[in-house]
């Protein structure tokens, strides 16, 4: 005799959206750390969301080697400076784009209506922003790069990507959270 597993707490609240809101938001509907539910951005709105975020940080440092180029011209800067500075650019801009965009919300997020917030409560990554524009747009290609030639990356995530809209509209419909977990849920 079979016994069929009992559902979890999440997948019942999955069938109450899926009902609400439709098949595509219940699938992608997960649970923060602290039980608060919220919908994760889709695949495609993720890539695009970087890739608009890397052609800003392109642009961005492209400037900066135009203004760093023009400003020296017509000095003596030894190449040993000149390098130094555009290693200088090309780690300094992402951290100024993740120091201007603080709340999760870089041009890319703003453009495909999603928002990195902290796995733990879902709330705004802020100072930890700068780390996140770093590794999003330095560190990522590189990772891309190491995991296609058969690398692999060990790890837990800190920030996610979210639908921003969508859980807006899945929190004023009601589903907020699950106020304590079952062991189920706990073991995901």
């Amino acid at each position: 005799m079979t016994v069929a597993a009992r559902p979890s707490r999440l997948d019942v609240v999955r069938q109450h959206v899926e009902h609400a809101f439709g098949a595509q938001v219940a699938k992608r509907l997960d649970m923060f750390e602290d039980g608060t539910f919220y919908v994760t951005a889709g695949g495609w709105a993720r890539l695009l969301s970087w890739l608009v975020d890397f052609v800003v940080y392109l642009f961005c440092a492209f400037a900066g080697f135009v203004a760093f180029v023009l400003a020296t011209r017509d000095s003596g800067v030894s190449d040993s400076v000149a390098a130094l500075t555009m290693l200088g650019l090309l780690a300094g801009t992402p951290v100024l784009c993740g120091l201007v965009f603080g709340n999760g919300r870089a041009l890319g997020a703003m453009l495909t209506g999603t928002r990195l917030v902290r796995v733990k409560n879902g709330r705004r990554i802020g100072a930890g922003a700068c780390w996140a524009m770093l590794v999003r747009t330095v560190l990522f290609p590189l990772l891309l790069i190491a995991f296609t030639v058969g690398g692999t990356v060990a790890g837990s995530l800190s920030r996610i990507s979210i639908d921003d809209g969508a859980t807006r509209r899945l929190h004023a419909a009601g589903f907020l959270r699950l106020d304590a977990p079952s062991p189920v849920d706990q073991r995901r």
